[in-house]
């Protein structure tokens, strides 16, 4: 934890290198470290946000270290950067996670 799930209509070239790049981002942004964010990006999905012009949809969740009025924008400028998907085109959602629902390495966190 974190987890970030980026869907888009956008197809991306270096995957490898977008998902390390993500992570960081939001490894940075809840103070944890990257080591325990996980990153999956499912590109090129047909999607429709009023018309098809390119979107993306991206959910994060966490145990805590989240603050969506401080991260929407730096994430949103991210996606804006790296896929040229016009920051009005990205919806985030962001779910904080009870440390009780959350398992690693065959336990719970709380």
């Amino acid at each position: 934890m974190p987890y970030i799930n980026v869907t888009t209509s956008v197809k991306i070239e270096n995957k490898n290198k977008f998902l390390e790049e993500i992570s960081l981002l939001v490894s940075s942004l809840t103070n944890k470290s990257k080591r325990f964010v996980m990153a999956k990006l499912s590109d090129n999905f047909e999607m429709y946000f009023d018309d098809e012009s390119p979107c993306c949809f991206l959910e994060i969740k966490s145990i805590g270290s989240l603050n969506p009025s401080e991260m929407s924008k730096p994430i949103s400028n991210f996606v804006c950067e790296k896929m040229g998907i016009p920051i009005d085109r990205i919806y985030i959602s962001f779910e904080d996670v009870p440390a009780s629902m959350w398992a690693w390495n065959g336990r719970t966190f709380g």
